[in-house]
């Protein structure tokens, strides 16, 4: 399947490879694949590493984090030679070797260059925690994510589709009834099965998901709570993350430590909330207390919401079935999910999450889009009534303002109406 990450990659190369890159994002969202896949077409040789189950190669950045040293005991243990100029290292897992980690910034530096590519599932973890030398400037950090919708209609082979939208959209037209049907046919299907590649490539070819499939990887990542953490954090960081789909459920979505434990306070746990947010687990969407520019000035550390990193294990850690989503008898979840995926969507292309109260109304979401702050109001049908939004623009003026939902294409008092599955065309256009 297809993978928007790749051109990151790609550009990395077509850049020289400079600096080694480390490539962060959260269990099987496909990194390793595509990172492999990358490595086999664009080089002689590609040499692979896990170092969550390679103890030959972890013995070797334990006794150096010289270059020298460690190319030549890499090439004695694996009986190879490695050549700079046309082959490439792979180290997978590399949370596992916070040496391995700090020697980047000495293959970064040293005289004769040599293609590196490292990842890890609790890489983001392991930098922000580092004890020592984390190699600032010297690797180029990426995120990767599970497969957003757009690239969840590349995988059903909907380019077609996905050009229709994308004109629909720049012209500020209606799409056709039937495609704009069809479109959000798929979109549902999308809120169920989510961007987890194996699930969503098990979906396709069987019409169908194996439910121990998500299963078992909500499974890892508990158990990824436990292998890396302290049992105190780990216990915390479980409750946390199976709080979320009744946080979600709420009237109102803010974040309460009292849904976690109902003796749960910030202090206890918020190194474990922060744990679950470097490891990419979960998004954090803070509120701001002003709607100027930078609104990170203006973020509120006390006050935000959390969603799950996929709208796929959302569905599945909250039991959720295909046929709530298709029939519309999930009530006010519905609107949950549908939140979930704009915050999925939206952190797919970088974006930080961020939404503003005020008097009693709330913005779902704000978006800088050309050096301007854009309220986005996100809604799960085709109602799109509200005093939220209508409030804002009469006490704030924005420049003009965006309403996600179900309906059609439109433009009307200053308000672009944007389907739902049309998100991608204003986070790629921003």
């Amino acid at each position: 399947m297809k993978r928007l990450f790749e051109k990151e990659l790609i550009q990395w190369k077509n850049d020289g490879c400079i600096k080694p890159m480390m490539v962060v994002g959260a269990r099987q969202v496909g990194k390793t694949y595509l990172i492999q896949k990358f490595c086999k077409e664009n080089y002689e040789n590609c040499y692979f590493f896990d170092l969550a189950k390679d103890e030959d190669i972890l013995s070797v950045f334990k006794n150096t984090i010289d270059p020298v040293k460690i190319i030549r005991q890499i090439q004695v243990i694996k009986n190879m030679k490695i050549h700079p100029e046309k082959d490439i290292l792979f180290f997978d897992e590399i949370q596992n070797s916070e040496r391995a980690i700090e020697s980047m910034k000495y293959f970064c530096d040293y005289q004769k260059h040599y293609n590196i590519v490292c990842a890890g599932s609790l890489l983001g973890v392991k930098i922000h925690r580092m004890k020592s030398s984390f190699p600032v400037g010297k690797v180029e950090i990426r995120f990767m994510n599970p497969m957003n919708f757009k690239e969840f209609l590349m995988a059903y082979e909907q380019d077609d589709l996905i050009e229709l939208i994308q004109d629909c959209f720049e012209s500020k037209q209606s799409i056709a009834s039937v495609i704009h049907d069809r479109a959000n046919e798929f979109y549902r299907k999308y809120l169920y099965v989510g961007g987890m590649p194996e699930v969503v490539y098990n979906y396709i070819h069987n019409e169908n998901i194996d439910s121990k499939l998500r299963e078992n990887l909500i499974t890892s990542y508990l158990a990824d709570m436990s292998k890396y953490t302290e049992n105190t954090e780990s216990i915390k960081n479980i409750k946390i993350y199976q709080s979320i789909p009744a946080q979600l459920a709420k009237e109102n979505t803010k974040f309460k430590y009292s849904l976690v434990d109902k003796s749960a306070r910030a202090i206890r746990y918020e190194s474990s909330l922060d744990w679950l947010i470097h490891s990419r687990m979960v998004l954090k969407c803070s509120h701001v207390t002003n709607t100027q520019i930078p609104l990170r000035a203006f973020e509120q550390d006390s006050v935000f919401k959390i969603y799950l990193s996929d709208c796929g294990l959302l569905s599945s850690l909250s039991r959720v079935e295909e046929k709530d989503i298709i029939l519309d008898s999930l009530g006010m979840f519905f609107g949950a999910l549908t939140e979930n995926y704009v915050a999925c969507e939206m952190n797919s292309y970088g974006n930080p999450l961020h939404y503003f109260t005020f008097s009693k109304y709330e913005i779902d979401f704000l978006l800088k889009i050309d050096s301007k702050i854009i309220p986005v109001e996100v809604k799960k049908g085709k109602n799109t009534s509200s005093k939220s939004l209508n409030n804002y623009i009469e006490r704030y003026n924005p420049d003009y303002s965006i309403r996600l939902s179900m309906k059609n294409f439109g433009f009307e008092n200053n308000i672009y109406s944007v389907p739902l599955y049309a998100l991608f065309c204003i986070l790629e256009h921003k």
